[in-house]
């Protein structure tokens, strides 16, 4: 199933703009939330990578724009914390109506304690994640601190933030003051997990300390080592997803995965940015991507380095299966494989087209007390491996739409 664009309307009757992300089964496992920084959006790099994390663990994410930002309706000005709490409860409820009760919200920043509150207020939620939160709303005041006296005295100002402009009215310093995260967790009894950096200077890891300890069991703590407040590092990012994705299920009613439905064993997905490519193999996902160097985000193998790994799998498959029914003491097999385009021995047709072969290096490694007959037919065995055979002989490929 694609990613879907994907409209709500909140309590205050305004159109909230939202990406579904959907993994690629039948059935997603669970449904999440996720609920990005103050005046950030649901594009940005942490919220794009920590959703695909994610999605590979069976995990659907709804990521959309709080009001006033990004494609969403309404004036940013009029907004505040208990409006963005009120977003998430909307974002929970169109989940429940459309698609399923979403089980889990992470949230990151200010958006990790506006999750708190609406996971604390909505039934279906079983775990929250926060990334980089402050310990309270009001911390991210901090941010304000040339422009409050003005907000004070004159009931409004206009902020620069990241390079983007914003009207921050006095309701807004006032909503956050009444708010004290520490009511929200004393009385919540949900799976929480604290994920923070030490070296975060936006919103300091003594924040993550505080909001750790004042939460009820069961409660995971996550340093992010070296990340900084936005996970700007997609590795961060996506370490962060994977993270969260494994806690998850341990707390939620995560339903089994089941195999994707398909006359193909193999189903790849990549949408209209990049290489970083989705595959599900019966019900095994991983990320398929090319290096940085050509564009890529290096999150998975290349495509050859994975046809590169079928021949090496299958190599020490068949050396071990082989040697079992031999009963051989075979401990162990290495197999070591490269891929490179070689010319023919002769170069007669060096520039012509075809000139070039494919051709697999492979080294094996073989382990135990073997003798000298039984490791030459180990070798002889490893060329008749079902990947090797099928590498060697004609290829037919036909192609059609679906």
């Amino acid at each position: 199933m694609p990613s879907q664009k994907v409209h709500f309307v909140n309590n205050n009757g305004y159109e909230l703009s939202a990406r579904l992300e959907l993994p690629m089964l039948p059935k997603p496992g669970a449904y999440a939330i996720f609920a990005h920084v103050f005046t950030g959006n649901k594009n940005l790099i942490a919220t794009r990578h920590i959703s695909r994390a994610l999605n590979m663990k069976g995990i659907a994410v709804l990521r959309f724009d709080f009001t006033g930002l990004g494609d969403s309706e309404g004036d940013f000005a009029d907004t505040n914390f208990t409006s963005n709490v009120d977003d998430l409860i909307a974002a929970a409820d169109f989940l429940t109506e459309h698609y399923e009760a979403p089980s889990l919200i992470v949230g990151h920043s200010l958006g990790g304690a506006a999750s708190i509150f609406a996971g604390s207020q909505i039934d279906s939620i079983q775990a929250i994640a926060t990334v980089g939160a402050p310990a309270e709303p009001e911390h991210v005041t901090h941010l304000l601190e040339d422009k409050i006296i003005e907000i004070e005295s004159e009931g409004k100002a206009m902020i620069n933030l990241a390079g983007r402009t914003f009207t921050i009215k006095k309701q807004f310093l006032d909503d956050l003051r009444a708010y004290k995260l520490n009511d929200a967790l004393k009385g919540m009894n949900k799976a929480l997990m604290v994920l923070h950096s030490p070296q975060d200077r936006v919103v300091e890891i003594y924040n993550a300390a505080k909001i750790y300890k004042t939460a009820n069991h069961p409660k995971s703590f996550v340093t992010l080592n070296g990340a900084d407040h936005m996970l700007t590092n997609k590795d961060d990012a996506f370490y962060t997803g994977s993270v969260i994705a494994s806690w998850a299920k341990r707390y939620i009613n995560f339903s089994s995965s089941p195999e994707l439905k398909t006359d193909r064993q193999v189903v790849a997905r990549l949408g209209d940015s990049g290489f970083t490519t989705e595959l599900m193999l019966g019900r095994h996902g991983l990320l398929a991507d090319e290096s940085e160097q050509v564009g890529g985000f290096d999150f998975g193998p290349s495509p050859y380095q994975l046809l590169t790994s079928a021949l090496a799998a299958c190599t020490t498959m068949t050396l071990q299966m082989y040697a079992r029914r031999k009963k051989w003491p075979l401990e162990e097999v290495e197999c070591h494989v490269n891929y490179s385009k070689e010319y023919y021995e002769d170069c007669m047709s060096c520039d012509g087209e075809g000139a070039k072969l494919d051709t697999f290096d492979r080294s094996i490694e073989l382990k135990g007390e073997l003798s000298e007959e039984q490791i030459t037919r180990l070798l002889e065995i490893a060329d008749k491996c079902p990947v090797h055979r099928s590498l060697s002989s004609e290829i037919i490929i036909t192609t059609s739409l679906k």
